[in-house]
């Protein structure tokens, strides 16, 4: 049973270009990533990559790293890539790690990887309680509810379940975008139909459930700031600054 996590880094981006290579307190974004998704529970790690300067970059730290096409629509796409290449065909589950969260959380990882060895659930992902009633009803946090057995129902921009009948008790979460996934359900995904739900959405996981497929939803307590903008890069490296957080 091997796990393998796979960060895909692209140069190319509409709302921040070169978003990889940004200098964060003396070390680059994806090296951030790499370094502290690293340490997690994993047999190995690899950046997959369309653009020879983040490949560079990678190696010149000491990453893995491959090439991948420049024709990838998305991050999962560029994945089936590197689990067909022959040195990559032997793991069983890999898991998305986002290139634009520089400080990951290892324990994030480590809650998918455990799940599979525990559980081997075919498709998983994390949510996390939301409390603030901005947030909840923002589009750009997604919404996931689950049934009885942790396995997603629905994820939407929406606020999602409307309250009829208000229940103090209720809890709403929100959709953190890290993957796993067995290899032998990514190599079935290119022939999944497209869904009539994902287009209405933008929401990719929502091809899976209207294919029938079950998506495991575990719960983490780990805060992520992600990184879409200068703003955010900003926000990222003042909270490294103020908190005396080091690269190891």
């Amino acid at each position: 049973m091997k796990i393998l996590g796979v960060i895909p880094a692209r140069y190319s981006s509409s709302r921040f270009e070169g978003k990889p290579l940004k200098d964060i307190c003396g070390h680059s974004m994806i090296e951030w990533v790499y370094k502290r998704a690293k340490n997690a529970d994993i047999d190995e790690l690899v950046v997959a990559t369309d653009d020879n300067r983040i490949f560079k970059t990678v190696k010149k730290f000491g990453g893995n790293v491959v090439m991948t096409a420049k024709n990838h629509q998305n991050g999962t796409s560029r994945i089936i890539e590197v689990i067909n290449k022959n040195e990559y065909k032997n793991y069983d589950f890999v898991i998305n790690i986002q290139g634009d969260e520089p400080l990951i959380d290892i324990e994030s990882i480590n809650i998918l990887a455990n799940n599979y060895r525990n559980e081997k659930s075919e498709i998983a992902t994390l949510k996390q309680e939301i409390k603030s009633q901005k947030e909840i009803e923002n589009p750009n946090y997604v919404k996931v509810i689950t049934d009885f057995n942790g396995n997603a129902i629905y994820f939407s921009r929406s606020v999602i379940p409307y309250e009829r009948n208000q229940n103090e008790d209720f809890k709403y979460f929100r959709h953190i975008g890290i993957y796993g996934y067995t290899t032998k359900f990514l190599n079935k995904l290119k022939n999944l139909k497209e869904g009539v739900l994902e287009k209405i959405e933008s929401l990719e996981q929502l091809r899976f459930i209207e294919n029938g497929y079950k998506i495991k939803v575990l719960e983490t307590r780990s805060n992520v700031i992600g990184v879409d903008t200068e703003d955010d890069l900003r926000e990222v490296v003042k909270f490294i600054k103020d908190k005396g957080i080091k690269l190891e």
